[in-house]
């Protein structure tokens, strides 16, 4: 069973409602010893990645968060969580996965935020990507980006820049489109990480 990480930055709702469709059975963490009743955590996340990092501050679950051995998945700002540093209010953040998390503007000629359908190419043999053909596409919103990196980026996409559409470290797992919004292909992510 999946538990979602409840600590009000997240869209739960579409979140859950992508869960029920495909069958994967979830609940609610809002306290610490939750986390002990689900075998994977999902971190969602939208709006304000330095507003969302004081929400989960001030929900005492941090601690906790960084040293579970189950896997871990980081959904947008849950993913950009994951990093080191946001520049979305010069944030410090979970500091697990040691990448920086970039606004686009310095970097691209394109419309900020990058919202909408965009391809992806897997890479590092990321199990979320199992059974999702090279190409797919995913959802996207957001005006901030986490930097590509070989060690570190399972899955690359380019909005005037190669970013990392998704990002691995050991157990902890990120994606910054939105896979409860990206069709089938979203829904084979979800499953896959259910599956792990």
């Amino acid at each position: 069973m999946i538990g979602i990480v409840n600590y009000g930055a997240g869209n739960i709702f579409s979140l859950t409602a992508a869960l029920d469709r495909v069958g994967i059975s979830y609940g609610m963490i809002n306290q610490e010893e939750d986390f002990d009743r689900y075998e994977k955590i999902i971190i969602p996340g939208v709006g304000h990645a330095g507003a969302a990092m004081d929400k989960l501050t001030e929900s005492g679950l941090v601690e906790k968060i960084i040293t579970l051995g189950k896997p871990v998945l980081g959904i947008c700002v849950g993913m950009q969580l994951l990093t080191t540093h946001s520049e979305e209010g010069d944030a410090n953040l979970l500091d697990i996965v040691p990448l920086k998390t970039l606004h686009f503007d310095r970097f691209i000629g394109e419309k900020v935020p990058h919202m909408g359908w965009n391809s992806i190419s897997p890479k590092n043999k990321c199990p979320l990507f199992q059974d999702i053909p090279n190409n797919s596409y995913f959802y996207f919103v957001h005006s901030y980006f986490i930097e590509e990196n070989q060690e570190y980026t399972s899955a690359l996409c380019n909005y005037g820049i190669a970013f990392s559409a998704a990002i691995q470290k050991d157990n902890f797992f990120g994606v910054q489109f939105h896979p409860e919004k990206s069709g089938k292909a979203g829904e084979q992510v979800l499953l896959n990480f259910s599956n792990l």
